[in-house]
């Protein structure tokens, strides 16, 4: 205990509070938040145990913001009105959360705000396989393993830092290597939060699929390891079917999707509950192709028009940011009713998912939509951009047989003889990594 009314929590920061359990809460929520746990509602124990205390209603609201935005808001007006005798860490994220929880947040001056509140430890694993993330984001593959294996080294279990690791791995097309870590490291999982947990699964499927092993394997992942996370009392659907779609999406463009349609047919079913709707752009989107890809048109406008409601009424600046979004998102609407002309009308002929990280994803996941762009390409004759670009992404990554199948076929609409060379490339990688 430091001066009266004040304590430490567990890194040492000043909380202004008197309640020992609403500090026990707050440092269960930090553990749980780096861990991925499925235990982050701990953190709404902290306000009960003090209702005054700005970091824990601050933490709660932050908690709150995404599935109970009328919550959220209620612990945001609690905090504010004890803002002026909170500690300075308290209010630097106090600051920090109100901004990036706001409806017309920017999101610079909430990393300009997050900046004052970060603070460096080198022997923690949790700022290495923080680091490693952006450093893979930005391209700098060396650099990322390094920092994934360094956080590893700490701790072993540091799930996020696995996941880092299999990025990479992923990345380098180092499928089976990639697969034997994240199954060593599955017993690990089971105290994740419910993204965490499936998403690692959607890794691992996603290996198996792009190294071409057998259908049934990736058959197996989404039925035993996504999708029966829902069995579990305190499973979150988004989280569940944002990665259930990201890998049906993708079985779909691959042409294998013949084993799950029923699933995907069941999946569209459960995405009419509005209650998943507008929650995150990146689920919004696969909602989207999956609800016009089963005929649930009627559906699938009324959430695309809901999208573009509510770009209108953010502020000028966060709409031109997010109209890359609804283009997008116009796009996968029309590519799921088949309407591929359209589709890539929308997209263009210089389109690059990376360029889209303004709906909150990986390159990992955004990638998905480039393949989406090559089929449309393929699909109206645009032969001849197809082979370009896959022919230049060749330049960073060459190990994946579906895209040598892509360039096959831009080949053959094409009558040139590089058709020979390129199916002989796939045939050579499809046998090689699962055998």
């Amino acid at each position: 205990m430091g001066e009266k009314g004040v304590k430490f929590d567990k890194w040492g920061y000043q909380v202004k509070t008197f309640s020992d359990k609403c500090i026990s809460a707050i440092n269960d929520f930090y553990d749980q938040v780096l861990n991925y746990g499925r235990k982050r509602s701990i953190i709404l124990e902290a306000p009960v145990h003090d209702g005054s205390c700005v970091l824990a209603n601050t933490l709660a609201a932050y908690f709150s913001s995404s599935t109970h935005p009328s919550e959220a808001l209620s612990f945001i007006q609690s905090a504010k009105s004890h803002y002026d005798e909170s500690t300075d860490y308290e209010k630097a994220i106090f600051d920090a959360v109100s901004c990036l929880i706001s409806e017309d947040r920017d999101d610079d001056d909430a990393l300009q705000l997050h900046f004052k509140v970060l603070r460096e430890n080198e022997e923690e694993a949790y700022i290495h396989g923080m680091l490693s993330f952006p450093l893979l984001e930005l391209g700098r593959m060396e650099d990322a393993e390094r920092a994934a294996r360094k956080a590893l080294e700490i701790n072993e279990h540091d799930v996020w830092a696995q996941h880092c690791l299999c990025h990479v791995l992923q990345y380098e097309c180092r499928f089976p290597e990639a697969v034997q870590f994240m199954e060593e490291c599955s017993p690990s999982w089971s105290s994740c939060s419910s993204f965490m947990y499936t998403h690692n699964w959607w890794h691992v499927a996603l290996c198996y699929l792009e190294g071409h092993s057998p259908v049934v394997k990736v058959l197996d992942v989404y039925d035993h390891c996504i999708m029966k996370e829902l069995d579990k009392d305190d499973a979150t659907r988004p989280e569940v079917y944002l990665n259930a779609l990201g890998l049906l999406l993708r079985l779909h463009i691959r042409g294998e999707i013949s084993l799950f349609e029923d699933r995907l047919k069941n999946l569209a079913e459960l995405l009419t509950d509005k209650a998943l709707w507008y929650l995150e752009w990146q689920l919004d989107l696969l909602m989207l192709w999956a609800l016009t890809s089963r005929n649930k048109l009627s559906d699938a406008q009324e959430l695309l028009e809901g999208l573009k409601l509510r770009v209108s009424k953010m502020n000028d600046k966060k709409q031109k940011l997010m109209q890359r979004g609804v283009s997008l998102a116009e796009a996968v609407y029309e590519y799921g009713r088949g309407n591929d002309e359209h589709a890539l009308q929308l997209l263009g002929l210089d389109f690059n998912a990376c360029d889209y990280k303004v709906i909150g994803a990986s390159d990992e996941q955004l990638d998905v939509f480039n393949e989406v762009w090559y089929s449309l390409l393929l699909n109206t004759g645009q032969a001849t951009k197809v082979i370009e670009v896959i022919e230049r992404r060749f330049e960073s990554r060459d190990g994946v047989p579906f895209l040598w199948r892509l360039l096959e076929k831009g080949y053959l609409m094409m009558g040139r003889e590089e058709a020979v060379r390129a199916a002989d490339k796939a045939n050579h990688l499809e046998s090689a990594y699962f055998r």
